[in-house]
């Protein structure tokens, strides 16, 4: 059983100072599971309770853990003096002190950010000798070669320095402007637009679809994010951390 104070809970989860949370629950604007408490070091189970703060509930939990469909425009850092942030794109009520992007996608880029609290769960992932592998949806500038994927499944040779380690190219549809998914195991700087460029192709729109197991849900509007279920965070890591 997970038990905090209440005025903890109030600075870690509702964005205030532990002087603002004291001040809020002695005033009678906090409740636990529907009951006014006035006691500061009310000590509360974080797994079962429920907390309001002025009249709206808290998200309690330890960590969060969010699915984000990122769109073109919008970098992924938790500040940015010219962009905005992934992080901008929390609702108020989803916001945490320490929400941060667990990996990183270009600003032109579109698709799956995890956003979360958790870094030793965004460690994990995140551990180049893990090999989690994410796939992305790309559109190129010119007819497939299909000796491609081959070249990308021995692992594309990116500079003296940078090699990939082996990679699965599907073609979608060949053409003028071909559709492809690409899976990587890395998160190596414009990793994807660099293989490609290394056979002389243009990516001219790049999207992440998945992160291990676990698919970017297609109802979820561009822009929009929500919290992951129980099941689907086991999803990311299950059958390549387990």
């Amino acid at each position: 059983m997970a038990k905090e104070r209440l005025d903890k809970i109030l600075a870690n989860r509702g964005n205030l100072s532990r002087k603002e949370g004291r001040v809020l629950i002695w005033q009678g604007g906090v409740t636990v599971n529907g009951l006014v408490v006035k006691q500061p070091d009310y000590k509360v189970d974080t797994q079962q309770d429920r907390v309001t703060l002025q009249g709206e509930e808290l998200l309690i939990q330890e960590h969060l853990y969010l699915m984000l469909h990122k769109p073109q425009g919008v970098v992924s850092a938790t500040e940015d003096s010219r962009f905005p942030t992934v992080v901008d794109l929390v609702p108020e009520k989803l916001r945490r002190k320490g929400l941060f992007p667990a990996g990183r996608l270009d600003k032109d880029t579109e698709g799956f950010v995890l956003l979360t609290d958790d870094g030793a769960f965004a460690h994990r992932i995140l551990a180049p000798k893990n090999h989690l592998p994410k796939r992305y949806l790309a559109h190129l500038d010119h007819p497939l070669d299909d000796g491609l994927m081959e070249e990308f499944a021995k692992g594309v040779r990116l500079s003296e320095e940078d090699r990939c380690s082996p990679a699965l190219l599907t073609i979608l549809e060949n053409g003028a402007n071909p559709r492809v998914e690409v899976t990587i195991h890395e998160g190596m700087y414009h990793q994807i637009k660099r293989m490609f460029e290394r056979f002389g192709y243009r990516v001219i729109y790049l999207k992440r679809l998945q992160i291990g197991g676990l698919p970017l849900d297609p109802a979820l509007p561009l822009g929009e994010c929500r919290m992951l279920t129980g099941e689907e965070l086991a999803a990311v890591t299950k059958g390549y951390l387990d």
